[in-house]
């Protein structure tokens, strides 16, 4: 299936080439010509001059941006040229609202599923993220083989915009798990153990997780290379708190990281991986003051 991506950022590229390497990808857009340049001279893959230049050339279109008006806008500029029966996925993180307009402005000409996906960098490079979609099943079996290419795991998870709403869960969990693994190993430098023997005892426990056995030795070593950008899950989590404010609910967890994010960002430190939250738990140990780690204000 003739497949175009638009957005060659820290996933979208990376979801290219696998695109490239299972014989799908036909054409590639991007906001900055550079990387769109790098990657025709490794593949050879067309350049579109706009969206709608790759819609002509392309049955399915990949969305890979950063925002939710980004979304919008690429969607608006996609429409004068997209195909009949033509299919859109957006493998961004945005809004359930933001996927239900998209949809919406797609109708009746083409069919939309919001896919937004985990795995970080390496599950992208690899092709082996998870992709929660929302939207019309039957679709996503049409096009199942060429997100196989890119996914090791591939769920339906509801109608339009569900997908969205499974994402927002995961970056809830994210946030409390990167408090926790960041928290617990500036407590244990403090105490002195040799955290690298710390890291594999616990990733092979009951605390063993993911971003553990991923993030926890470049943490305390101090290196912060973006994977998963502060600026981008400060970004998701606003998005999380205001779907949990239509329900009257505060998320305490979502509330702190937020306000972490912040000062992070602040100081400049925005575009490094969220393992940088360990700054801020090794700063509070460092500096002895009570109560910082829990304070909202």
């Amino acid at each position: 299936m003739k497949t175009g991506v638009i957005g060659l950022g820290a996933m979208g590229a990376p979801i290219a080439r696998n695109l490239h390497q299972a014989g799908h990808l036909a054409a590639v857009w991007n906001r900055s010509p550079d990387r769109a340049a790098q990657l025709h001279a490794d593949t050879g893959v067309y350049i579109a001059s706009s969206p709608a230049d790759l819609a002509t050339r392309c049955e399915l279109v990949i969305l890979s941006v950063s925002a939710d008006a980004d979304v919008l806008e690429v969607i608006d500029a996609l429409r004068p040229g997209l195909r009949a029966n033509a299919i859109v996925v957006d493998t961004s993180t945005v809004s359930r609202d933001t996927a239900r307009a998209a949809a919406a402005r797609l109708q009746p000409d083409a069919v939309f599923l919001d896919a937004p996906v985990s795995g970080g960098i390496e599950g992208a490079r690899n092709g082996t993220l998870a992709m929660m979609i929302g939207g019309d099943a039957d679709v996503l079996a049409r096009i199942r083989p060429v997100l196989d290419s890119l996914a090791g795991r591939v769920e339906h998870m509801g109608p339009v915009g569900a997908g969205q709403a499974t994402k927002a869960v995961n970056q809830v969990m994210a946030a409390g798990i990167n408090q926790a693994v960041s928290e617990a190993l500036a407590f244990g430098a403090a105490l002195e153990l040799p955290m690298d023997k710390v890291i594999e005892v616990l990733g092979s426990g009951a605390a063993g997780n993911w971003f553990l056995t991923h993030r926890g030795n470049t943490m305390t070593e101090g290196s912060y290379d973006p994977g998963f950008r502060v600026a981008l899950h400060h970004k998701d989590l606003a998005i999380c708190k205001q779907m949990a404010e239509q329900f009257g609910v505060a998320l305490p967890v979502v509330e702190m990281t937020l306000i972490h994010y912040r000062r992070l960002m602040q100081a400049g430190f925005g575009d490094e991986d969220i393992s940088a939250l360990y700054r801020e738990k090794n700063a509070l140990f460092q500096r002895g003051e009570k109560g910082v780690g829990v304070d909202y204000e």
